[in-house]
């Protein structure tokens, strides 16, 4: 039985065989560790509340020291549970927030995602070891960059990974083991 459990909350459009996400799911899954990458519903058209109740019920199902890794939507997602949700004890261990779009998005299938609450307060209770934000300088999905966006205000670490766009496949990012480093608790940041 694994002392740690990981939830990956995939963005806009679903899970892909060649996401980082995917890839890292896989390694883990091989180690033998606990991986929950639901697949949320109606990725073309999303809506916030049809994926609420999915990272709610996913979130209970972990056990042992839980890890949640979020990728773009899947970042907004969290923002929204824990600065609407009250735990008496953390939601995870550690979070990583990777690459989320920007708050003043205009694609009307994700309207009801934004506004995007801010609550440095909650994300701070939401883990005991922390959240770590990386992003791009150059991501297409958050032009005025997500260090600004979200850094700032929620007073995460940050690391900006120079012209690697939206952190996805397009921009080469299938395998990355830095990313599976950081899951597994072998390193802090995601760059050198």
């Amino acid at each position: 039985m694994s002392a740690r459990s990981y939830l990956i909350l995939h963005g806009w459009q679903g899970p892909g065989p060649e996401h980082w996400y995917t890839w890292l799911a896989e390694r883990l899954r091989a180690s033998g560790e606990t991986v929950a990458l639901p697949a949320l519903p109606d990725t073309d058209t999303p809506r916030l509340q049809r994926w609420q109740p999915v990272l709610a019920e996913e979130l209970a199902g972990l056990s042992g020291e839980r890890v949640v890794l979020c990728h773009s939507l899947g970042a907004v997602l969290w923002l929204h549970h824990v600065s609407e949700h009250e735990s008496p004890k953390p939601f995870a261990e550690r979070v990583l927030l990777v690459a989320p779009p920007s708050p003043g998005i205009s694609e009307r299938e994700l309207r009801s995602f934004f506004p995007v609450p801010l609550d440095a307060d909650a994300v701070r209770r939401s883990a005991a070891g922390g959240t770590r934000l990386v992003c791009s300088d150059n991501d297409p999905y958050c032009p005025e960059g997500a260090a600004r966006a979200y850094g700032e205000p929620l007073q995460l670490p940050v690391d900006v990974l120079a012209g690697e766009g939206h952190l996805n496949p397009d921009s080469g990012h299938g395998p990355w083991p830095e990313v599976e480093a950081w899951a597994r608790g072998e390193r802090d940041e995601l760059t050198d």
